[in-house]
């Protein structure tokens, strides 16, 4: 199935929006202030040896010494009992490469390793290691030993030195999609070797990609039809990286010019508000109710209005294969992971049962996050689990409820800043005026006054109007308006 994917750049964030047949299944945010530093590969020197900690501080660039512990040192020849003194193995203007394993936080520095690893979506290579490994949550041996042999086979037909690790996603991967992945790294790594003698210490060698571009990497093997980016310069660095990693994939991409924002184009932003909302309404009248929670989400399933026009009985099995299909977006679109507890209303038949699982199963195949899915209980109920890839999209633009003591959840102050923005670019290019107000709660406009100030002076600049505030005391931290003046 052919896919498009949308991509919408503004300095605050970055969101994506993968398509199937013009109808949205995953949505990826990544804001600019939640970026951090692990996996990120500096060219580092060595500003200070402390033997009695086996340890030593790195001056990489950042505006603290980081950390780097011994233990944490590649060490040539076979795997050693002890780790050896940290004097026997840097020295006091020593250059070295290094890779951030833990954000600073609070007034301590980054921790780092030099035992280097580069993510692909299937593979994670490790230079200066030559064997290869295999994710421990990947569990049946003969799939083990079946990907350690394609693995073997195409490093020895590449004469590749550094050794792979098959990330948990790769199970039941073949050999080309793995063949793809290596090539992709190989070419990464020789890029990064190329920089190094030329850059400054201190300096920055790799970063984990960007979001829009990191969907590029991890969608390779994966029949995209279009890439449709907003931002001029997010598709200059698309290109560039598509050409260099993915020749494949870069006639593919293109500039979105228009002036209708481009979630607009297929009601992306009337989807992400609808995968927030617990109610999901089914085109037979049906509809689910979602509750999550830290231990697990249920999904309980209903006739609603649907009445059918036989008996009961095929209402009740109409109703949960048109479920099953939207249960299996829904936990792609809202990214939920860990156990799923299914409710699907209770049928009579076994083959209904059987045929609602294998509707089930069938729509969850399409799914990039690994699942396993258990039997119908007598109850009607189905259990599932779905791997955590990233925070949900609820814990991402949402926070707990301060007035019903987090019984339910809000957008966070910062996402409704996100959507006035979204918003005055809308009014902007519709209609000719020099100033804007903004209506909105105390905490958004106190965000908007203060952190978000610069990305107001941005915006101003950009549409060449001026941008007012004005606190409303009876709107909640979701509500806003825009007035025209």
């Amino acid at each position: 199935m052919s896919e498009e994917i949308l991509i919408n750049v503004t300095p605050q964030e970055t969101r994506v929006a993968v398509l199937e047949n013009g109808i949205l299944q995953e949505i990826h945010i990544e804001r600019s202030r939640k970026r951090g530093l692990v996996g990120n590969v500096y060219k580092g020197k060595v500003s200070r040896i402390l033997p009695g900690m086996q340890a030593a501080f790195i001056e990489v660039g950042l505006n603290r010494t980081a950390f780097l512990h011994a233990s944490d040192i590649a060490v040539d020849g076979e795997n050693q009992d002890e780790t050896p003194q940290i004097n026997t193995l840097l020295h006091e203007g020593q250059d070295v490469l290094v890779q951030v394993i833990k954000d600073p936080m609070g007034t301590k520095g980054a921790r780092l390793t030099t035992q280097l690893s580069i993510p692909s979506r299937l593979l994670v290579y490790m230079p200066g290691i030559s064997h290869v490994g295999i994710s421990q949550k990947i569990e049946g041996e003969e799939e083990r030993d079946r990907l350690k042999g394609i693995v073997k086979s195409l490093m020895e037909s590449t004469e590749e030195k550094n050794g792979y690790i098959v990330r948990t996603v790769a199970e039941g991967a073949n050999e080309e999609e793995l063949s793809n992945d290596m090539r992709f790294l190989q070419r990464l790594w020789n890029s990064i070797q190329e920089q190094i003698p030329n850059i400054k210490t201190g300096t920055i060698v790799y970063e984990d990609l960007p979001l829009a571009v990191r969907v590029l990497r991890d969608m390779v093997g994966i029949d995209v039809e279009k890439v449709r980016i907003d931002s001029r310069e997010m598709h200059r660095k698309a290109t560039e990286f598509a050409n260099q990693f993915i020749p494949e994939l870069a006639e593919c991409i293109e500039h979105y010019p228009g002036e209708r924002p481009i979630f607009d184009l297929y009601s992306v932003e009337d989807e992400i508000q609808k995968a927030l909302e617990r109610k999901v309404q089914l085109k037979s009248g049906g509809y689910l109710i979602f509750d999550q929670t830290e231990a697990m989400t249920t999904i309980d399933v209903n006739t609603g209005a649907f009445v059918g026009h036989r008996n009961m009985e095929e209402t009740i099995f109409k109703t949960n294969l048109e479920a099953a299909q939207a249960i299996a977006r829904q936990l792609q679109l809202r990214n939920l992971g860990g156990i799923i507890i299914l409710d699907f209303i209770d049928m009579q038949e076994e083959e209904h049962k059987r045929q609602v699982l294998r509707a089930l199963e069938k729509s969850l195949g399409r799914d990039r996050s690994k699942n396993h899915i258990c039997e119908v209980s007598g109850l009607g109920l189905v259990e599932m689990t779905r791997k955590r890839t990233r925070e949900s999209l609820e814990h991402i633009l949402c926070q707990p409820c301060p007035t019903c003591q987090a019984r339910a959840s809000v957008k966070t102050a910062e996402t409704v800043c996100y959507e006035i923005f979204r918003e005055i670019l809308r009014e902007a290019r519709q209609f000719d005026t020099q100033t804007l107000m903004v209506l909105a709660s105390q905490e958004v406009v106190d965000l908007l006054l203060d952190e978000e100030s610069d990305s107001v002076a941005e915006l101003e600049e950009f549409i060449g109007k001026t941008i007012k505030f004005q606190v409303e005391s009876l709107y909640t931290q979701e509500q806003f308006d825009i007035i025209l003046m």
